[in-house]
């Protein structure tokens, strides 16, 4: 009986303590977005029980792009169908312009001929193998800017976890995003 006395106390406490916290409720719904996003993206990574899954580019948080124009409309669906799992997010609209395209990095060898005059003469050329370049590196577009048009945007607390879903899936300062209420 003194136990749950004295336990009731302790919670007591606790809570008067956390509603001394001046704007908890940001601090909370901030965690609690962070929180899904980190649940939402390990889900993606993790092997599906199905024997018959086939890898898509849906499937894949990385995938195979053609072009940088369907780079940006992957990141765009997915954006939305993170941010629309939000609490008191409706409908999500999401635009995203890229500063530079992909960029891709070939091997290369260096050939060093002299000539008959003394002169040194340095030349780069590309390696190929079965006539293919073989690539070094492929460096993915530099967003430039986000533009998110949401329903609910219009509460700060709202807007918060937008912001930090989107600076933590893309990695982008927050002077890049625009998040803006919905009709």
């Amino acid at each position: 009986m003194m136990d749950s006395f004295n336990l009731k106390n302790k919670l007591k406490a606790l809570l008067a303590r956390l509603k001394k916290i001046k704007h908890i409720e940001i601090y909370i719904a901030v965690g609690l977005a962070v929180l899904i996003a980190i649940i939402y993206f390990t889900s993606l990574n993790s092997p599906s029980s199905d024997k018959n899954t086939s890898s898509s580019k849906e499937d894949n948080l990385i995938a195979d792009f053609s072009t940088s124009q369907e780079y940006v409309v992957y990141l765009e669906n997915k954006l939305e169908n993170v941010l629309e799992d939000i609490k008191g997010v409706g409908d999500v609209n999401v635009v995203i312009t890229l500063e530079k395209g992909f960029e891709y990095i070939y091997v290369t060898e260096e050939e060093t001929k002299t000539t008959s005059n003394g002169t040194t003469i340095t030349t780069l050329s590309v390696v190929y193998v079965d006539g293919q370049p073989v690539l070094k590196e492929e460096i993915y577009p530099v967003i430039k800017g986000i533009v998110v048009v949401a329903d609910g945007a219009d509460d700060i607390g709202t807007k918060m976890n937008i912001m930090t879903v989107l600076q933590t899936v893309i990695d982008i300062d927050n002077s890049k995003i625009n998040i803006v209420s919905g009709k």
